[in-house]
């Protein structure tokens, strides 16, 4: 029963980790200036992100134009 116990507790930690990741995935590729979230509020500088995501090529967008 303990292997059990310890298989989910690693499955919950896994799919935690990974949910994590992916909202800070969308977090980072939305564009929003201004985040507001209970009573935590976030404001980034997009402009630098753009420019930065031009500068090394952002994968995604190339992947786009190789498609069409």
């Amino acid at each position: 029963m303990q292997e059990m116990s310890e298989v989910f507790w690693g499955l919950v930690l896994t799919t935690l980790v990974g949910f994590l990741l992916a909202l800070g995935k969308l977090c980072y590729k939305s564009k929003c200036s201004q985040i507001d979230i209970c009573c935590i509020k976030i404001t980034r500088n997009i402009d630098a992100e753009v420019k930065e995501d031009i500068e090394m090529g952002d994968s995604t967008k190339n992947n786009e134009e190789t498609k069409k």
